[in-house]
């Protein structure tokens, strides 16, 4: 029997012979894509006649296809690439946990190679291989964001622009726009989107509001920019693990030269989906410039929407992290 047709107490009861760690906290649908990560990789663990234990790849007349996707790591250990923006897709690729511990692949790497159709019993296509990571070769060898010397910012973000800040905006600070509801929120950081685009920086928003109609407001206001609407449909926690992919794939950028900018709607939103405000901050606070050569700077604007219920938390757990403090309205 199919899992997706099993009852809950038998997957659970599954989960817990395959060893899935917290299995009870997962949604039925994760359940399920961890059951089937767990078996996948039991079934590459089983030597098969005549093959080297070593081979993970299929038979070359096994039909393939290449694709490219940013690459979402499950806490088992394998991971999916994600083909459509950074949300959960139909068509999704299943990564092993073994080609992900062999190419050292990290949260938002972007991950191109051929993936086959699924087998009998498996939901997702699956990959092949890894033949590039971030538009190079497959190595283990390279820059690790946390390990890197942050520096102060002084590199301007909008040349001469200061966006009516008083002040310039420089790549790798953390910009905290304080506002009394979540229009003012909007119409402040569309403005700054806005200015950012148009002076060439490579920006992503994060709408970690409920609001799904704030999206064609923001692909008005920021042309260029990719806009990852969160929508009313996704659970808070759902939210939480959309805003760190995006914060792992700029990450990435920056540890090859770009100077990512990344933008979030609301903080307080986003304490929603955490059990602590202290996640929240330790998002916020991955804005830095690097000092290493060859390295660039991650700058995140963010929003804190006063009335929204966690706000007067995340503010205080926030103290003292922000570089520039902008209030709207």
């Amino acid at each position: 029997m199919a899992l997706k047709d099993l009852h809950l107490a038998d997957l659970h009861l599954r989960a817990r012979e395959l060893e899935v760690p917290k299995y009870r906290m997962l949604t039925r649908q994760e359940l399920i894509d961890a059951l089937e990560g767990q078996e996948n990789e039991k079934t590459k663990a089983k030597p098969k006649k005549g093959r080297d234990r070593k081979q993970e790849e299929p038979d070359e007349e096994v039909e393939t296809e290449e694709v490219t996707g940013i690459l979402d790591r499950m806490p088992q250990g394998y991971g999916f690439l994600r083909l459509a923006g950074l949300r959960e897709a139909e068509g999704d690729v299943y990564v092993s946990a073994s080609q992900i511990r062999r190419c050292e692949l990290r949260p938002g790497d972007e991950v191109k190679g051929p993936a086959r159709a699924p087998r009998s019993g498996e939901r997702h296509r699956a990959l092949v291989r890894v033949e590039a990571v971030n538009d190079h070769e497959p190595e283990t060898d390279r820059s690790v964001f946390e390990d890197l010397t942050p520096k102060a910012p002084h590199r301007e973000l909008l040349g001469e622009g200061k966006a009516d800040l008083g002040e310039p905006l420089s790549f790798g600070q953390r910009v905290l726009v304080s506002a009394a509801d979540a229009t003012q929120a909007s119409e402040r950081l569309q403005a700054l989107a806005k200015d950012l685009t148009k002076a060439k920086a490579e920006v992503t928003v994060m709408l970690a509001g409920p609001a799904t109609e704030e999206a064609k407001a923001w692909e008005k206001a920021a042309k260029g920019a990719e806009i990852i609407g969160a929508g009313e449909e996704m659970e808070p926690r759902d939210r939480v693990r959309t805003a760190e992919l995006a914060m792992g794939q700029a990450k990435r950028r920056v540890e090859g030269g770009a100077d990512p900018v990344v933008i979030i709607d609301s903080l307080s939103a986003l304490a929603a989906g955490y059990r602590d405000t202290s996640r929240v901050k330790r998002l916020f606070g991955t804005g830095r410039e690097l000092a290493e050569d060859g390295t660039g700077s991650l700058t995140v604007i963010a929003a804190l929407v006063e009335s929204d219920e966690k706000a007067e938390k995340v503010k205080k757990s926030l103290s003292g992290t922000e570089d520039v403090l902008l209030e709207a309205g």
